[in-house]
């Protein structure tokens, strides 16, 4: 099993629980498709540095999770159908990172 991290951005224009359904959603996906979920991070509504598909903003959803080939078309399959994520990129890592986060808000 190799470890992953995987950030989606939503639309903009989203309700909280439309967002909260997504996570849930996508970390089911991950558990039951042979992989485990290490940690989830909503980076919450942030700027676009361009426009995607006319959203000048969008909801980041940030997992870090390990898994195999079957996981990743699985999360894939489904993003390609979801017309709530307009941009999504997973990266392969050899060891995660699961202290830092950076866009955490200080209270």
């Amino acid at each position: 099993m190799a470890f992953y991290e995987n950030t989606m951005i939503t639309k903009q224009d989203l309700a909280v629980k439309e967002v909260q359904a997504i996570v849930k959603k996508y970390n089911e996906v991950i558990n039951n498709s042979s992989g485990r979920v290490v940690k989830i991070e909503e980076w919450g509504l942030l700027n676009l540095a361009k426009k995607i598909k006319n959203f000048k903003k969008g909801f980041y959803i940030h997992y870090k999770f390990e898994g195999n080939s079957k996981t990743l078309s699985e999360i894939e399959k489904k993003i390609k159908v979801d017309s709530a994520i307009i941009r999504y990129l997973t990266v392969k890592y050899k060891k995660l990172d699961t202290d830092k986060e950076y866009f955490k808000k200080d209270n």
